[in-house]
């Protein structure tokens, strides 16, 4: 089996910046990322922030969108809005993979196909590259900070008492998460359960109502087996306000809401990366036993490694762009390959590298892959078949054939085919 793209890979802003442009590049390339939205919002915040000396805040935002991850860079569902499905009754997977929002269903020559359209989120970023920013990002992204932000901690306070939750007793972070799943796997007090989910998670109140109806017919179940990613969502905040109340996270650090909030998308990754010391202490806590955290600087040392690697080619082959050359990472023991190794057991038995698409090899599958794209959306009563398991699934991505130091695409490919 040959893996093109990597083990699946969550990161949070304080890793990407730290990366070079080339190192980016490398990260791009062996691992397919999970861009989550609240990378979308701690970037844009930089627009408010102050940066460092000689640089304007949307110099600093420009830099962090070019090292943003635009070959195998894939944004997940927002949190709130798979929580509110979950409570309706909808499946959640939590076993790794990436949840896609969007998409429309086709149908050509008798072959099904999922067709999903470049994101407003890579739109966005392919201008933030050249610093060009619309208004209505500013606002959406400080709608959602502010969404993250404000809770109603008099509301949290009463669910906490109505359920006998008491951070004081709490010696340590594994108390703290022992704590919070508790909540979840017992079945007593169910009201005062989903008030405690609707406060945390803003649910509008239109929603209530379906919500409470729906879980009514099944008995009140534990809010862990009736909506598992809802009372995983549910298990963070519990946790984190715990442990802010046991005085084991700082209450001084106002961006600590904002950090612990990635945790809500672990279970849409193999792997999470990140340069911050709270993810560090508390992610551990809540990865599966096939999911692993890996330290930033660490990666980041095994990319710049993977980067003087591949430095060393001939200028033809580097023209031939880094798919045709580095299809797997180097088999030595960089962290690369340590990772590739935990989560692909059997990927070093590839012994000779893979030869590149002839020119007219990747004619025809562009050819092919167009059928699907210009394809006319099926509407719902046309669709026959499950939009999740298709023939093809396309996604459209915007990729700059030259970023920092590498042709992505070989550099002879014509301008309008690198999509």
């Amino acid at each position: 089996m040959v893996y093109k793209m990597g083990p699946i890979t969550l990161f949070d802003k304080s890793f990407l910046q730290s990366l070079n442009v080339d190192e980016s590049v490398w990260f791009d390339h062996f691992f397919l990322t999970n861009v989550c939205p609240l990378f979308y919002v701690e970037t844009l915040a930089d627009l408010e922030k102050n940066v460092r000396k000689g640089r304007t805040p949307e110099e600093e935002v420009g830099m962090i969108a070019n090292k943003f991850p635009e070959m195998h860079g894939t944004p997940n569902a927002y949190h709130i809005d798979l929580c509110i499905s979950n409570l309706i009754g909808n499946s959640v997977p939590m076993t790794g993979q990436i949840i896609v929002a969007g998409g429309h269903a086709v149908k050509v020559d008798g072959q099904t196909g999922t067709v999903f359209n470049k994101t407003p989120e890579a739109e966005a970023f392919s201008r933030w590259q050249k610093q060009k920013f619309v208004e209505v990002e500013r606002l959406y992204a400080r709608a959602w900070r502010l969404a993250l932000s404000t809770l109603d901690l008099n509301e949290v306070a009463k669910g906490f008492r109505a359920l006998g939750i008491d951070g004081k007793s709490c010696k340590s972070l594994e108390d703290a998460k022992n704590i919070a799943e508790s909540v979840v796997w017992d079945s007593q007090k169910p009201f005062d359960k989903i008030r405690l989910a609707i406060a945390f998670l803003n649910i509008p109140r239109h929603l209530h109502e379906p919500i409470l109806k729906r879980w009514s017919i099944a008995n009140y179940p534990p809010l862990a087996n009736y909506a598992p990613y809802a009372a995983y969502v549910l298990t963070v905040e519990i946790f984190f306000q715990v442990a802010l109340a046991a005085h084991l996270i700082s209450c001084e650090r106002p961006s600590n809401r904002t950090d612990i909030a990635y945790l809500y998308y672990l279970p849409f990754c193999m792997m999470f990366v990140s340069s911050d010391n709270l993810h560090k202490r508390c992610s551990s806590l809540f990865l599966r036993n096939d999911q692993e955290f890996v330290w930033g600087q660490q990666l980041k040392t095994g990319l710049n490694d993977v980067n003087r690697h591949y430095s060393e080619l001939p200028e033809s082959t580097k023209e031939k762009g880094i798919m045709s050359f580095s299809d797997i990472p180097p088999k030595d023991d960089n962290i690369l390959a340590q990772t590739w190794d935990r989560h692909f057991p059997n990927w070093r038995e590839r012994k000779e590298p893979k030869l590149p698409n002839t020119p007219s090899q990747n004619e025809a599958l562009v050819k092919d892959l167009k059928k699907f794209t210009d394809a006319t959306p099926l509407a719902t009563d046309e669709i026959d078949f499950d939009p999740i398991d298709t023939d093809s699934l396309s996604i459209e991505r915007s990729v700059r054939k030259r970023k920092g130091s590498w042709w992505q695409v070989p550099k002879d490919l014509e301008e309008g085919n690198n999509k």
